[in-house]
C-alpha cells in the first residue's frame, strides 16, 4: 500500500549518485547500485550520497542500513509530507525542509520535500522531486574547490544545502510583492471580484510558507545548544546565519501579509466609491424627476373645476414648465459637482 497520496504520473524512480571526497579531489559516481555503494562506504572516504526520487522506498531503506543510520530516521525521510524540522539523535543530524517554487504563476505554490542526514563521514540528501543535477550550484562549487573538500567539510555542505533551499524563497517573495503591487493598482483603477480571489490565493501561499518555516525558529536554537560532535565551528556558524535568514523570511512574509490587507482595503474602498457613485446617480435622477412627477400628477387628476383643464396651450405650457425645472435643477447640481465621476478608470 502506498504511504502517501497518489501523485499524477506516479512517484519518481529512485536514483543514487555519490560524490566521493578523495584527497586528489571529488569524484562523482552516477547511478550507483547498493553493491557499489557498499564498496564506497567500505573505502572509508567521506561521501555525499544524493538520492533523487522516492519511488523505491525499500532501496532507500537498504541505503540507510548500509550507511549505519539508526532505524528511527527511516520514517522521517521516507514518509511525505513531513513537518520542517532540525533534529539530532546519537551522532546523526537530521534536517527536513521543503523546496518551494511556483508552478507557472505566483498564485500556484509547489512544495517538494528534501531530507538531509549528516554523520561522521556521510552526508545523505534525499529529494522527493527528481532533477538532472541535485543541488547543481553546490555540486559545481564542490568539484572546482581548491583545496579539495574533506570529511570536516561535510557539515559545511549541509548548511550550504539548507541555505540554498532558504535563499530560493526570497525571489519568490519578491515576485509575490510585485504581483501584489499590480493587484493593488488594479483594485484602485477597476475593482473586480477576481482581484480579491487572487489576493486571497497569495495570502494562502504566504501562510503555507510561514507554516513550512515556523518549526525552524525554535528548533535551530535547540539544536545549537546540543553541541553535536559532528558539527564543526563553521557548520554551527552556518546554522546561526540560517536562523537569521528564517527571521528575515518571517519579516518579509509579515510585510507581504499587510500588503494583502492593503489590496483588500483598496478593493473595498473602490467598491464603496462605485456604490456611492451609483447611489448619487439615482439620487440625481430622483431629484430631477420628483417635481416633474408632481406636476404631471396634479394635471392628471381631470377634475371638472380645474381652470387649466380647458386651456388651449395648457399641454405645451406644462411641458415647457417641466423642461425649465429640469434644466434649472440639472444646472444647479452640475455647479455643485454632483455630476463628477470619481470611479472612472485612471491611468
Amino acid at each position: 500500500m502506498p504511504s502517501a497520496l497518489f501523485l499524477g504520473g506516479g512517484r519518481a524512480d529512485t536514483e543514487v549518485s555519490v560524490v566521493c571526497l578523495t584527497p586528489e579531489g571529488p569524484q562523482l559516481h552516477w547511478r550507483c547500485s547498493n553493491e557499489q555503494l557498499c564498496d564506497l562506504v567500505g573505502s572509508g572516504l567521506p561521501l555525499w550520497i544524493r538520492v533523487n526520487g522516492m519511488g523505491q522506498p525499500h532501496r532507500i531503506r537498504e541505503l540507510l542500513e548500509i550507511c549505519a543510520i539508526p532505524p528511527v530516521f527511516a520514517p522521517l525521510v521516507l514518509d511525505t509530507p513531513q513537518a520542517t524540522r532540525v533534529d539530532s539523535h546519537a551522532d546523526v543530524v537530521a534536517v527536513v525542509l521543503h523546496r518551494l517554487r511556483f508552478c507557472q504563476d505566483p498564485l500556484q505554490l509547489v512544495s517538494d520535500q528534501v531530507a538531509m542526514l549528516l554523520t561522521d563521514r556521510r552526508l545523505i540528501s534525499i529529494e522527493e522531486a527528481p532533477s538532472s543535477q541535485p543541488f547543481a550550484s553546490l555540486t559545481e562549487w564542490l568539484l572546482e574547490r581548491t583545496p579539495p573538500a574533506a570529511a570536516e567539510d561535510l557539515d559545511d555542505l549541509l548548511h550550504y544545502m539548507v541555505d540554498n533551499l532558504l535563499d530560493g524563497i526570497f525571489p519568490m517573495l519578491e515576485q509575490m510583492a510585485n504581483r501584489l503591487d499590480d493587484l493593488e493598482e488594479a483594485a484602485l483603477r477597476d475593482p473586480r471580484p477576481r482581484i480579491l480571489g487572487r489576493a486571497y490565493q497569495l495570502r494562502n501561499n504566504l501562510r503555507r510558507i510561514r507554516q513550512q518555516l515556523w518549526p525552524l525558529r525554535h528548533q535551530i536554537l535547540l539544536f545549537l545548544r546540543q553541541n553535536q560532535p559532528v558539527m564543526g565551528p563553521d557548520g554551527l556558524q552556518g546554522f546561526r546565519e540560517m536562523a537569521q535568514n528564517v527571521e528575515q523570511i518571517f519579516d518579509s512574509c509579515e510585510i507581504l501579509r499587510h500588503q494583502c490587507d492593503a489590496v483588500t482595503e483598496a478593493h473595498m474602498a473602490s467598491t464603496g466609491n462605485r456604490m456611492n457613485q451609483i447611489m448619487k446617480t439615482l439620487t440625481i435622477v430622483s431629484t430631477i424627476f420628483a417635481p416633474l412627477t408632481f406636476i404631471a400628477g396634479i394635471y392628471g387628476m381631470n377634475f371638472e373645476n380645474m381652470p387649466e383643464l380647458h386651456w388651449h396651450y395648457g399641454y405645451i405650457a406644462s411641458l415647457i414648465l417641466m423642461g425649465a425645472i429640469a434644466t434649472i435643477q440639472a444646472t444647479w447640481l452640475w455647479r455643485r459637482g454632483w455630476f463628477e465621476d470619481w470611479t472612472a478608470s485612471r491611468r
